[in-house]
């Protein structure tokens, strides 16, 4: 069975935090969690996959183990994450082809960069649960967790709001549940516990909302393509997804029962699309 491995890059002034599994010898395929997750969110599917393909995991910029921002103005932006992804590749010396899958704000990096700065480079992209464009609705709702982080005394407390918060992750294990407590929080300088990432990485949402229409990127992407969405999506849309198949990469869809945003990718049925598809 393969273990994790932490590994930090650097990039510019930041510090990017990788988790990395796998061969390094084998194919690359770059795992990007969303917005105020970490790439430990990908541990089943990364430990898995990890027997046919060198996969990493980071953590966005502002997020898990990763530094945070020096200038939110110009730091919490797809160009500054798409930055960090070159600086990982040229880590692991990575100059041809490989494969990316994307959750959420991961998804819409990789489309940014397979239609611009990685075109050509990207030859597989999977996209969990996001378009080109999100309804407001989802993005306040979004907003509104992740711009006031909770604090708590106990663990314990921490993994039940996990639980209540990210609902719509479906039905996982309790292993699950606990790594993700474990792997999401830190503690504050009065000792209680908190969430892992910087709160300013709601500026995503203000400052730099452009980065959330990617329908040219989108037209512009040639990699082979992947949709996925959760069946009670808040976030992609139906009609959403279904103008995605028709335009730009014309991907296949593929829904899962049982989720809103985002599946976790952790079943036996969601590996089994995303071994055919990376294939």
């Amino acid at each position: 069975m393969t273990a994790r491995r932490s590994t930090y890059v650097q990039s510019g002034t930041h510090e990017i935090h990788v988790s990395e599994w796998g061969d390094p010898a084998k194919p690359l395929l770059v795992m990007w969690h969303g917005l105020a997750r970490t790439g430990r969110d990908f541990d089943e599917a990364a430990q898995a996959l990890s027997d046919t393909y060198f996969v990493v995991c980071p953590d966005t910029l502002g997020r898990g183990l990763s530094s945070w921002a020096g200038d939110i103005s110009t730091d919490y932006s797809y160009a500054s994450y798409g930055r960090h992804a070159l600086s990982i590749l040229d880590h692991f010396g990575v100059d041809g082809p490989f494969r990316w899958v994307g959750t959420s704000m991961g998804g819409l990096i990789g489309v940014t960069l397979a239609g611009g700065l990685l075109k050509g480079r990207i030859s597989h992209l999977v996209v969990n649960d996001v378009g080109p464009w999100i309804p407001e609705e989802a993005t306040g709702r979004i907003a509104g967790y992740v711009g006031k982080p909770p604090a708590f005394d106990t663990m314990a407390e921490l993994e039940r709001w996990f639980r209540a918060n990210y609902a719509p992750f479906g039905d996982n294990t309790d292993a699950f549940w606990r790594r993700l407590a474990d792997t999401s929080m830190r503690r504050s300088d009065d000792g209680r516990i908190t969430v892992h990432y910087d709160p300013q990485i709601v500026s995503q949402f203000t400052i730099h909302k452009d980065d959330l229409d990617c329908w040219p990127a989108w037209d512009a992407i040639e990699a082979k393509t992947l949709l996925l969405r959760g069946k009670e999506s808040d976030v992609l849309p139906s009609a959403v997804a279904a103008e995605m198949t028709a335009r730009g990469p014309k991907p296949e869809l593929v829904e899962f029962a049982g989720y809103g945003h985002a599946p976790t990718l952790t079943t036996d049925a969601e590996l089994k699309v995303l071994r055919e598809f990376l294939a």
